[in-house]
């Protein structure tokens, strides 16, 4: 497969994204990043990639003053990037790596508002894996390690701030299905199955 597809999947908790998505870039042949974007950004700022590694995917309501205040363009340099929140930063930081990314060639890039970052590139692919609330359990609890006793508030909990982190990045709905290209319930999918179907998706595309 001759692909020139940047694909970006966003991903219910417990879904099997994470999963799906390396499988898919190792079919491929192509680079992929999901905690790699922490690392990255720890790399480009200097600072610990444990300390970004707590503010992943979260949202704080500092940022939209900034812009607001036109202390920040995205992809132009911020000399008071280091008065804000880490949260902030590190979604900074993400989203210049993002797009750097997106034009070295072809990768999966998962989760961090990457279908909203590159929405503008006709090349980008933009996915969404959901499934059932008791597959997702399971899944937390079989390969999360999740408490039993925990697992629905959990897997509940992390979609509620996936969606608020997206929702307020993005200004649009995670999850709505017109945001996204294609739209996969992995409840019955093996992740062999799943990367197939989005494999078959891409052929078409590309004729």
């Amino acid at each position: 497969m001759n692909n020139k597809f940047i694909i970006t999947i966003a991903r219910q908790f417990g879904s099997g994204g994470h999963e799906i998505g390396k499988a898919l870039a190792e079919s491929l042949g192509i680079p992929f990043y999901d905690k790699e974007l922490i690392s990255l950004a720890a790399k480009d700022s200097g600072m610990d990639a444990e300390v970004f590694e707590n503010v992943d995917e979260r949202a704080t309501n500092s940022l939209l003053y900034s812009l607001s205040m036109g202390l920040y363009s995205f992809g132009s340099s911020f000399s008071a990037m280091g008065d804000l929140p880490v949260n902030d930063r590190l979604y900074i930081l993400q989203h210049k790596i993002i797009k750097k990314l997106a034009e070295e060639g072809p990768c999966v890039i998962v989760g961090r508002c990457a279908d909203y970052v590159l929405r503008e590139k006709e090349n980008c692919i933009s996915i969404f894996i959901h499934a059932d609330l008791e597959y997702r359990k399971k899944r937390a609890i079989e390969v999360r390690g999740v408490e039993k006793a925990r697992a629905e508030q959990v897997v509940n909990k992390t979609d509620k701030v996936r969606a608020n982190y997206y929702s307020f990045y993005s200004g649009q709905k995670w999850g709505y299905a017109q945001n996204y290209d294609l739209c996969i319930n992995s409840t019955d999918l093996s992740t062999e199955q799943a990367v197939e179907l989005i494999k078959s998706y891409i052929d078409i595309k590309s004729k």
